[in-house]
C-alpha cells in the first residue's frame, strides 16, 4: 500500500487537448484540473493511476489527464542569444573539449568571416579552446564540435520528445 506523502509526491503527464504531451504536473494540480473540468483522465497503459480520499469524496488519479479546455497559452518566442541561455543550452560545458570552468562565447564561424551572433553560431567554449581556435572556423582548427549549436526549443515540444522517447524505452 502506498502512503498518502508517496501519492502526493506523484506526477501526472498533461496532454494537450490535440493528445500532445506537454508537461509533468504534481498530483495535487491534476486533481484539481479534473476537478475544475479543465482536464479529464486518460488511460493509455494498463497502469491504474492512485486512489486519493478526502472526508467526502474519492478520486481516481490516472498516470495522464488530456486538458478539455484550450487554453489563452503563453506565447513562447525564443529567448535571445545571451550568455546565460548559450550557459544553459551548452549545459556549463565547453563545446570542444568539455571543459566547465573558465568559460566563454566563441562564434562558430568568426564574426570578422562573416559569421552571425545567432543560436546556430555561438557555443561555449573554455578560453583555452577559444584561444586555441582563434579567428577559424572549427574545421579549419581541427576541433571538431560536440554538439551542432541550435535555437532552444519549445519547452513542450522538448517535453514530447522526452517523453515518447521515455515511453519507447519503457515498451521495449
Amino acid at each position: 500500500m502506498t502512503s498518502a506523502t508517496e501519492v502526493l509526491n506523484r506526477s501526472v503527464v498533461v496532454f494537450s487537448q490535440n493528445y500532445l504531451p506537454m508537461s509533468r504536473v504534481n498530483i495535487k494540480r491534476a486533481i484539481a484540473l479534473m476537478i475544475s473540468g479543465k482536464a479529464e483522465p486518460l488511460n493509455f497503459s494498463d497502469a491504474a493511476g492512485w486512489q486519493v480520499r478526502s472526508p467526502s469524496i474519492v478520486i481516481d488519479v490516472p498516470e495522464q489527464i488530456r486538458l478539455t479546455v484550450t487554453g489563452a497559452e503563453r506565447v513562447w518566442r525564443v529567448p535571445p542569444v545571451n550568455r546565460r541561455e548559450l550557459l544553459r543550452r551548452d549545459h556549463h560545458t565547453c563545446q570542444y573539449c568539455g571543459n566547465t570552468k573558465q568559460l566563454t562565447i566563441d562564434h562558430v564561424i568568426p564574426l570578422s568571416k562573416g559569421g552571425k551572433h545567432t543560436w546556430d553560431n555561438v557555443v561555449i567554449a573554455c578560453e583555452k579552446c577559444n584561444q586555441r581556435k582563434g579567428d577559424r572556423t572549427p574545421l579549419q582548427a581541427g576541433m571538431p564540435l560536440r554538439t551542432q549549436p541550435k535555437a532552444p526549443m519549445h519547452p513542450a515540444v522538448a517535453f514530447a520528445e522526452q517523453f515518447w522517447r521515455e515511453q519507447h524505452t519503457h515498451s521495449e
